[in-house]
C-alpha cells in the first residue's frame, strides 16, 4: 500500500494536563481527572473524530526531581494498560504506547502490544525507548550507558519481532475433526541466544491483525538514529527550526537506506505545539495567558534536570554562559541540549526566556497565531522536505485539543493535505505501510518447529 504524499502522517501525543507546562492551572482543565479514564476517552474520541493517524501515550518512570508540582511531567497513565482500555470506546484510530527495553522483558513486550494488536483489530503501535532515568525504581544503582542501552534495545526488538512471527499467518486452522485448534508445523520456537536474553519461544498468542504493531522511535542521537533506521516504521523527532530538520530528514533517510531498508517505508514526525485561535490576535492572547501561568522556580528545577546542570546562580534575566553546557553530560537529550544553548548563546535567550520555551515545546517547535497560520507552517514543512506529517501536542486540555481537531485538522483537510475519511482500518493502512510478512511454514526447519 502507497500512501499519497499530499497526506500528512498526523497523530496527537496524549498529555493530558496539557504540553505547555502549567497550563493545567487554566481554569476548566480538567486537572482534578487527571488518572481517571473519562478523560482519555473524551480526548481519544475526539482525535479520532477529526481522522488522526493515532494517539500516542510516553511514559516516566520516575515522579520528577519535585514530585507534584506540576502534572505534565508525572506518567499518570500507564500506556499498556489506558489504551486497552481505550480500545473497546474506539474503532479506527491507531493506539501507540510507549515500554522502555531498559526496564522490560522481550517476552513481556512481545505478548503485551500483540494483545493489544488483537484486541484493537490491529491498531498498535510500540514506542521503543532506552530511558534515561529512573534506575532507582528498578533496583539499579546507575543508568547504563548510552551505548549499553542501544545495544540491549537493538537485540530487544530483535527479539520480540522474532515472537512476534514465530506464528505463521496460518498458523490457526480450527481443525475440529482432527482435534487441532492451531497447526504446531506453523508454530516455531526461535531459540534466540544473544549478548542480553536467551528466549526460547514461540509467544503463546496467535500472530496480531499488522503481523507486527508499528514500530514507533524517538531516538535523535547517533545511537538513536542507527537504531530508528534499522527497525522504525514512524520517527518522533524535536525539530524546531526547518531547515536543520530538512537536514534531519535527510541523513535519517539515508541511514534507513544503508539499512537496507525502503526510506518511503519511514515516516518522520517532528513534534509541533500549535497555540491557536480563530485569530492570530486570539491565538497570542492565549500564548499570553499560558507564559503568565508558569512557575518559574519549578521551571529552573525543570531546566537544570534537563540540561543537568545547576542554576542556582543564574538571575531570571540573564543569559546561561556558553560554558555551563556540557553536551556529553546531558542525561535526558543532547539534541535538546544543543537546541537551547543555541537559543541562549546565539539569540540571548534569558534564563527566562529559556523557561517560557521550554514550558511551551520542552525542545519542540511551536507556533502562536490562527489556525490558518498554523496550517501555512506545516505546509511548508511538509512540501520543503522537512518531514512526513507531525506529532501534535495540544498546549492545554481540554481547549488546545479543541482547537486542534475543530480549527486546524479542517484547514488542513480543505488544502488537501489530510484524510477527511479513514480509508483503512488498521494503523499500518493508516501510514500507508505495508504488512509485514511472518514466514514460509511450508519450508520450515524441522529443529525449529514446536513439536
Amino acid at each position: 500500500m502507497t500512501t499519497n504524499k499530499k497526506h500528512m502522517a498526523l497523530t496527537v501525543f496524549m498529555i493530558t494536563g496539557g504540553y505547555h507546562y502549567d497550563s493545567w492551572r487554566r481554569p476548566g482543565s480538567r486537572a482534578e481527572e487527571l488518572g481517571y479514564l473519562d478523560l482519555v476517552v473524551d480526548m481519544a474520541r475526539k482525535a479520532e473524530a477529526a481522522k488522526l493517524d493515532g494517539i500516542f501515550f510516553g511514559d516516566t518512570v520516575t515522579a520528577g526531581k519535585v514530585p507534584g508540582v506540576d502534572p505534565t511531567v508525572a506518567g499518570h497513565y500507564e500506556p499498556l494498560t489506558t489504551l486497552s482500555a481505550l480500545a473497546s470506546v474506539t474503532k479506527r484510530i491507531g493506539l501507540i504506547g510507549t515500554a522502555s527495553t531498559t526496564f522490560s522483558e522481550p517476552f513481556n513486550v512481545a505478548r503485551q502490544f500483540s494483545g493489544l494488536d488483537s484486541l484493537s483489530a490491529g491498531r498498535a503501535g510500540w514506542n521503543v525507548v532506552t530511558s534515561s532515568l529512573g534506575n532507582e525504581n528498578y533496583g539499579m544503582e546507575q543508568m547504563p550507558s548510552p551505548a549499553e542501552r542501544y545495544a540491549r534495545a537493538t537485540e530487544f526488538v530483535e527479539v520480540v519481532t522474532k515472537l512476534w512471527d514465530s506464528w505463521a499467518d496460518d498458523a490457526v486452522v480450527v481443525d475440529r475433526d482432527g482435534g487441532s485448534w492451531g497447526d504446531p508445523e506453523r508454530i516455531r520456537r526461535i531459540e534466540h541466544q544473544g549478548s542480553f536474553f536467551e528466549v526460547a519461544g514461540p509467544i503463546n498468542m496467535r500472530r496480531s491483525p499488522q503481523g507486527r504493531p508499528v514500530l514507533v522511535q524517538a531516538g535523535s542521537s547517533g545511537d538513536g538514529m542507527r537504531l530508528g533506521a534499522a527497525i522504525a516504521d514512524m520517527i518522533y523527532t524535536a525539530q524546531p527550526d526547518m531547515v536543520l530538520a530538512q537536514k534531519f530528514y535527510d541523513e535519517f533517510k539515508d541511514a534507513v537506506r544503508r539499512a537496507g531498508r525502503s526510506p518511503e517505508a519511514v515516516k518522520i514526525l517532528p513534534g509541533i505545539v500549535p497555540i491557536i485561535g480563530r485569530t492570530e490576535k486570539e491565538g497570542q492572547e492565549i500564548a499570553a495567558e499560558l507564559a503568565n501561568l508558569v512557575n518559574m522556580d519549578a521551571g529552573r528545577t525543570i531546566m537544570e534536570q534537563r540540561l543537568d546542570m545547576s542554576l542556582a546562580d543564574i538571575d531570571l534575566d540573564e543569559q546561561i554562559p556558553a560554558e555551563r553546557f556540557n553536551l556529553e553530560s546531558a542525561r535526558s537529550s543532547r539534541q535538546r541540549t544543543e537546541i537551547f544553548k543555541r537559543l541562549s548563546v546565539d539569540q540571548g535567550y534569558t534564563l527566562r526566556d529559556l523557561i517560557v520555551e521550554n514550558a511551551r515545546g520542552h525542545g519542540h517547535g511551536w507556533i502562536v497565531g490562527s489556525a490558518s497560520q498554523a496550517a501555512d507552517r506545516m505546509v511548508r514543512w511538509f512540501e520543503s522536505g522537512a518531514c512526513d506529517g507531525f506529532s501534535l501536542n495540544s498546549p492545554y486540555i481540554p481547549g488546545g485539543l479543541d482547537e486542534i481537531c475543530e480549527l486546524l485538522i479542517p484547514e488542513l483537510q480543505e488544502r488537501g493535505y489530510f484524510r477527511t475519511e479513514y480509508e483503512g482500518n488498521t494503523l499500518r493502512e493508516h501510514l500507508g505501510l505495508e504488512r509485514p510478512g511472518a514466514w514460509d511454514s511450508s519450508s520450515h526447519r524441522e529443529d525449529a518447529v514446536l513439536g
